[in-house]
């Protein structure tokens, strides 16, 4: 558990330190002249003290923090910014505290469907419990690395590519969006929570089918596209000639039979179903001949 430790002061140690070490200096020097042992004595000692002080002088960055340890024991954590002074015996970790961009590289995987495909994302990260990340995990960097490739592993292999696919599913890697990039943040911090580690964001940003069936699967959405283009041309077509029937039929202009309407029928559908312009034919004589 996180512990905050407040240190003293470092420019009141600073300051003790250059006195002793001024004092230091002087009894040598005044020693040395005088022959006199204790001064040398006291001079050495002076000087171990501002070593000692030196020693236990820490400076601390904005956004960067210091875990403390005294002989395997944690002590505390340091988050305030600037020159303190701490126990010389102190051993420390230092910490930074500021958003990480991390991009995970293109990973190779079967999604929902047995389907290879490539995957990558890149996540948003940051330190938030110190004690996690410098005790319970040996090397909170790896391990976020490797966490964050296994979370987007079983991602993918919880969803389909697309809905050609699987048509019933509700949510797929290519139309999810914000939800699958959700899903993705909470698999992630469930994950990273050992390390006392946060994400702030997640998200895919590589996704394609595997090379080796990336030309068929083009050709099966081609295929999709042409289909569901061709529903609507009919759908158009079919409603223009109920009009068109419609309209002739209450303006009185033209009396059809059936056979007529029909061939009626046909021929427009083929004149608005076409790839190409039709060419027209001029009848010189009843619509009979």
């Amino acid at each position: 558990m996180e512990k905050n430790l407040k240190p003293v002061n470092g420019y009141l140690a600073l300051v003790i330190s250059l006195l002793c070490l001024a004092a230091g200096i002087a009894c040598i020097v005044s020693g040395a002249q005088s022959q006199t042992p204790v001064l040398i004595g006291a001079g050495v000692a002076c000087l171990f003290i501002s070593m000692i002080i030196w020693k236990g002088l820490i400076i601390i960055q904005p956004n960067h923090a210091r875990v403390f340890n005294f002989f395997g024991k944690y002590v505390g954590t340091a988050k305030d910014n600037g020159l303190f002074f701490v126990n010389p015996l102190f051993t420390s970790i230092k910490l930074t505290q500021r958003a990480q961009n991390l991009a995970m590289p293109t990973l190779k995987v079967n999604d929902k469907m047995g389907n290879p495909i490539e995957i990558a994302a890149v996540l948003v990260w940051q330190i938030n419990d110190t004690y996690k990340a410098a005790y319970d995990v040996s090397d909170y960097m790896a391990y976020v690395k490797t966490q964050s490739e296994s979370a987007l592993r079983i991602m993918a292999t919880s969803f389909a590519y697309d809905n050609i696919e699987d048509e019933t599913a509700d949510t797929t890697l290519r139309g999810g969006g914000y939800k699958v990039n959700e899903l993705l943040e909470h698999e992630l911090a469930k994950r990273l929570d050992n390390a006392g580690i946060v994400i702030k964001e997640a998200r895919i940003s590589h996704l394609a089918y595997a090379p080796e069936i990336a030309g068929a699967m083009l050709q099966v959405q081609q295929a999709s596209a042409i289909v569901a283009a061709r529903t609507k041309i009919v759908e158009g077509a079919v409603g223009m000639v109920e009009m068109a029937l419609d309209m002739l039929s209450k303006k009185d202009i033209v009396e059809l039979d059936e056979e007529r309407k029909a061939a009626m029928v046909s021929n427009l559908l083929v004149v608005l179903c076409g790839e190409r312009s039709a060419q027209p034919v001029l009848n010189t004589g009843t619509i009979y001949q």
